[in-house]
């Protein structure tokens, strides 16, 4: 009997360990990472260093543009940062979320130049335990999509009741908005950007768990969803962006490159389907993860919006 009780508790003793490293591994965040020290951060990994040149431009002349400081406050009292750029009084605001573990000068570089090329503003914002934003947990949009919806407040209280809002994000954050698409939005929302987001947080957990650090998934993730449970305190599972799609009304574009080896481009391929509005699947040759835009730049002239019409978001 005293045996199976030391059993048990040194059973329970390994699984809170295991579940504890998995939290540290994918969901902390130290403060002295949320900012880069590179003087001009750029993503790791060889597939962007043929735009190395390109991102610097564009994060320079960003640096340079006058620009409005934001905050607000989340629901759990965490003071969330970001940048408004403004094209012209009174046009459409495209609210850009970034990736995981990215900020908002890095993931959106350049994305403040294409707002201004099609008539748009620019709020870019630093998602929780990012860049300039306070906490030091992500939770793969599962609070996030609270700051988004957040956001989008400000912005019309901010902009005023008449304002065209788009909200924008890549990777975590395309799978960020796409879960708020799934919400009772706002008339100001005509539409949604969605580039190289994940179907959910489990698909991708087990994708990386998989392919980055070639262990099982089946086995490797429940340890991961308690991590996030025990110690990040948000339910891994609790929303996602296919099952948000079921419930989306507002235009939806979707992004996604075809060479990407992080979140596979057919997780974009299974939100479309799943997609219950307006709608379009552009998919990228040879580009990697996040880098349409850098690939082939044509692809924005099929995101417009006509600021007149809250269905004026060109989707056919």
């Amino acid at each position: 009997m005293v045996t199976a009780c030391i059993l048990l508790i040194l059973l329970a003793a390994a699984v809170l360990i295991a579940s504890f490293v998995c939290f540290r591994i994918a969901f902390f965040v130290k403060p002295e990472d949320k900012i880069p020290a590179e003087e001009y951060p750029i993503p790791e990994g060889r597939i962007y260093e043929p735009f190395r040149d390109q991102m610097v431009a564009w994060i320079k002349e960003v640096r340079s543009l006058p620009h409005e400081d934001m905050t607000i406050t989340s629901f759990d009292g965490l003071k969330l940062r970001g940048k408004y750029y403004e094209f012209a009084p009174g046009t459409p605001v495209e609210i850009m979320f970034h990736g995981y573990r990215g900020n908002a000068e890095r993931d959106m570089c350049g994305g403040v130049q294409r707002c201004f090329a099609l008539g748009r503003s620019a709020l870019i914002v630093d998602q929780r335990g990012c860049g300039n934003s306070e906490g030091n947990v992500i939770s793969f949009g599962i609070n996030e999509v609270r700051d988004c919806l957040a956001w989008l407040d400000h912005a019309i209280r901010r902009f005023g009741p008449d304002v065209k809002i788009i909200l924008t994000g890549i990777s975590m954050g395309a799978s960020t908005v796409m879960i708020a698409a799934g919400e009772d939005l706002p008339e100001n929302v005509i539409g949604i950007l969605a580039d190289c987001g994940f179907t959910s947080a489990e698909d991708i957990m087990k994708v990386v768990i998989r392919d980055k650090m070639h262990l099982p998934p089946n086995l490797s993730y429940p340890f991961v969803k308690l991590g996030a449970k025990l110690f990040g305190h948000f339910d891994l599972d609790s929303r996602s962006a296919i099952d948000a799609m079921a419930d989306a009304k507002v235009p939806v574009i979707f992004y996604h490159g075809e060479a990407d080896d992080f979140v596979p481009c057919d997780m974009s391929r299974l939100n479309f389907e799943a997609c219950a509005s307006r709608k379009r699947l552009v998919t990228i040759p040879r580009a990697g993860h996040g880098l349409c835009y850098l690939v082939d730049k044509g692809f924005a002239k099929l995101f417009r919006s006509k600021a007149q019409h809250r269905s004026g978001m060109a989707v056919r």
